[in-house]
Parts: structure tokens; C-alpha cells; sequence
């Protein structure tokens, strides 16, 4: 019978957690205080700012204290959690404003210093100078620049510039305070970037289309927004807004129409209702014609035999021809509307020898005048398909020229 053999007992002795090894105490007073006595020795001279910040880096804890830091270099001491920071970030650096937001704390033996953003004075060449400490600050230690920007989202400050959007307030809009701060913030950067650069932050905050949001709802108007931006040399803005404002009416009207298509609606109600938006946009009737085009061809099926698309086509635009002609009322319109039947045609392929067929029965439906189909055979707008397309037309405007001949011809002899 063979003997039970014991498990050896494993024995030892507890490990005691050195001093060096425990999680040091998170103490940001102590590192802004640091901090304070280093800036305070620097003074006014923002290059010995600079030049202690870089030194102290290789002592202090600033992947622990970021935030620390730029509460520090902006209000001259730690702020509040529920302070905001107003502060912008530009694709290229960082434009300050001097907006004094919330209180520093003033726990602590040198809770504050002088050398700070909001104590600076408020020159374009001052910001600039601590814009180089913050600028230069980051590309030594890379880490804050991440830490920089998580930091600015935090409060009202701006690193996407569609985060101007939180002043769109009730009770920052009554007093025009988001309004002013708004035209203090993009005259600025124009002053200091330029106007394209202007341009481009606003396009990245997809913010040119609604300026209108940052005015009083009770001067809420193109001319009022006009006016406002004229008066700070923002022209370069207005004319962004207004190409946005643009864009999306037609969009809004593309839109309106297509609906309106599917449900079939009687073509006159069509009409009135495309008539009231283009006026309240102010979309002109050329683009409008070339709007309805687009859509009537696109609510089109077609048939995959050339032979049999022409006759199919006409038949479709043959129902939509009263709301063309509703607007094309004048030769820029119908000139318009002659480019895309042409643009449209060459862009597919199976429409382009059907054509002059379309043409012909835009013509014969009294959409188009042969006035504007001479002129446009004499020099097209639109280069897509121009020889192939003047061949299929030549007989025809041969027939138009001679008819014209033959009634000037019988206006003599009378």
C-alpha cells in the first residue's frame, strides 16, 4: 500500500509596498505654485517665460498637470471646474481674446501671477508674443498640445470654430453680445491671418450659412447682418454666406419639386408653389428652368432601345411643358434651358441622337423661341457634344433661317 505523499506548503513573506513605489498624492496647488514663483522671476520677459517652462518640464510633472499649465499661462491661476476658458485655436497658431471669464483661486501661499494672458495688455503684438510661448511650449513637449485642445472643449473657447454656436443664447443674442463678440473674433482673425484664412475656418466650421443665428431674433435679416459685418470690413464673409444661403434654397427647391412630382401634383399648383419659393430665395427663373429640367428627366424611365427613346422622352416632357415654359420667360432662361437639354444628352449617351427631337418639340410647345435656338446654334454656351449636336440641328435651323428670310422678305412688299 503505497504512502499519501503532502503537497509542499508554499511559504513566504508579505512584501511591503516601498515609499517610492505609492501613487504620488495629485496635488495641483503645489505644481501651480511651481509654477507661479518661476513666471513671476520671468516678469514681463515672455522669452525667460518661455525659457523656464522648457527647463521646468524636465522637473515638473506636465503630463499630470497640463491643464494646470494653461490655466496658469491664461488666467494666472487654477480656475474653477465650472470656468470657461475664451481662448481660440487657428489651424496655423492661437488667437487669444481677452474676455476675463470666472475667478482664479487664490488657495495657497503665491496662488497667482501677472505673467498670464488675462493680464497682459490687449495689442495685437502682445497676443502674438504669448501665442510664440504656447506655440513653441507645445512642439517641445507634444503631449500638451493634445491635452491643449481637450482643454478648450471643455469651456466656451474655440477649437472647431462651429463652437461659436454655443453663443446662439436668448440671453446673449438680445443684447447683441454674441453678435459683438463674433465680429470681434473674425475681424481679429482677418487682421491677423487674413481674409482667406477667415473664410477657410468658417467653411471647416460649416458656420457661413448660419451667421443669421448670431443676431437678435428681432433683427434677424439679411440687411441687418449686412450692415453689422459691413461695419467691421467683413465683406469677404457676406459674400460666403450669401453663395451658402444660395446653395441651400436650391436644395430646398430641388427638394420641394421632386415631392411634388411624386405625388403628381396638377402642374399649375406646381407652378405657384416653385414661383412663391424662388421669390422668397431670390433664385433667378434661368436656374429654376434648369432645376425643373433636372428633375422631370430624373422622375423619367427610359427605354434601352435608341430608336424608341426619342419618341419616349417627348412623350415625357410633353405632360411637363407648360412648367417649363412658366419659366422661361426670357432668353437668358431659355438659353439656359437649351444647355442642359445639351448637357444632359451628351452626359447620357443613349439621348444623344435625340436631341434635336427634343428641341424640336420644346419648340413646337412654344418652351423655346427659335430667336434662342438660332442663337444658340450660332455660338453654344456649352462645348459637350457641340459638333454632333449643330449637325443634328443644321437642317432645322436652315428651315428656321428661311422662314425668317421669307417673313422679312413679305414685310418689305407690304
Amino acid at each position: 500500500m503505497s504512502q499519501k505523499v503532502e503537497k509542499p506548503i508554499l511559504s513566504g513573506q508579505r512584501i511591503k509596498t516601498r515609499k517610492r513605489d505609492e501613487k504620488e498624492k495629485y496635488d495641483p496647488n503645489g505644481f501651480r505654485d511651481a509654477l507661479v514663483q518661476g513666471l513671476e522671476r520671468a516678469g514681463s520677459d515672455l522669452e525667460a517665460a518661455y525659457k523656464f517652462l522648457d527647463t521646468a518640464g524636465s522637473k515638473l510633472d506636465y503630463r499630470r498637470y497640463g491643464e494646470v499649465i494653461f490655466d496658469v499661462l491664461i488666467a494666472g491661476g487654477l480656475l474653477p471646474i465650472d470656468t470657461h476658458l475664451q481662448c481660440h485655436q487657428c489651424s496655423n497658431g492661437i488667437l487669444f481674446s481677452q474676455s476675463r471669464v470666472g475667478s482664479v483661486s487664490m488657495d495657497g501661499e503665491t496662488p497667482k501671477t501677472n505673467t498670464c494672458i488675462f493680464n497682459a495688455s490687449e495689442d495685437m503684438e502682445t497676443m502674438r508674443n504669448f501665442e510664440q510661448v504656447f506655440v513653441k511650449l507645445m512642439r517641445r513637449y507634444k503631449y500638451l498640445e493634445k491635452m491643449f485642445e481637450e482643454e478648450m472643449k471643455k469651456g466656451n473657447g474655440c477649437v472647431p470654430p462651429s463652437v461659436l454656436l454655443v453663443l446662439v443664447n436668448e440671453h446673449l443674442l438680445k443684447d447683441n453680445l454674441a453678435l459683438d463678440f463674433v465680429l470681434e473674433v473674425f475681424a481679429t482673425v482677418k487682421e491677423e491671418r487674413g481674409a482667406p484664412s477667415l473664410v477657410a475656418a468658417l467653411k471647416k466650421g460649416q458656420l457661413e450659412g448660419r451667421l443669421l443665428e448670431f443676431l437678435p431674433l428681432n433683427r434677424r435679416s439679411e440687411e441687418a447682418l449686412a450692415a453689422s459685418f459691413a461695419s467691421r470690413d467683413l465683406a469677404s464673409l457676406l459674400r460666403l454666406h450669401r453663395a451658402q444661403a444660395s446653395q441651400e434654397a436650391r436644395r430646398e427647391l430641388t427638394q420641394a419639386l421632386l415631392e411634388e412630382l411624386a405625388e403628381e401634383k396638377p402642374v399649375k399648383d406646381i407652378i405657384q408653389e416653385l414661383r412663391d419659393m424662388a421669390t422668397r430665395h431670390a433664385i433667378p427663373e434661368h436656374e429654376v428652368v434648369a432645376i425643373i429640367w433636372q428633375c422631370v428627366m430624373s422622375r423619367g424611365e427610359w427605354n434601352k432601345k435608341e430608336e424608341l427613346l426619342a419618341e419616349q422622352a417627348a412623350k415625357h416632357l410633353r405632360h411637363y411643358t407648360p412648367l417649363l415654359a412658366a419659366f422661361a420667360q426670357n432668353a437668358k432662361a431659355e438659353i439656359a434651358l437649351l444647355t442642359k437639354v445639351q448637357e444632359y444628352c451628351y452626359e447620357n449617351m443613349s439621348f444623344m441622337r435625340a436631341f434635336s427631337k427634343l428641341v424640336l418639340m420644346l419648340y413646337k410647345t412654344n418652351v423655346l423661341s427659335e430667336e434662342v435656338i438660332l442663337k444658340w446654334y450660332r455660338d453654344p454656351n456649352s462645348s459637350k457634344g457641340k459638333m454632333m449636336f449643330l449637325d443634328q440641328m443644321k437642317k432645322f435651323v436652315e428651315w428656321l433661317q428661311s422662314a425668317e428670310e421669307e417673313s422679312e422678305s413679305g414685310e418689305e412688299e407690304d
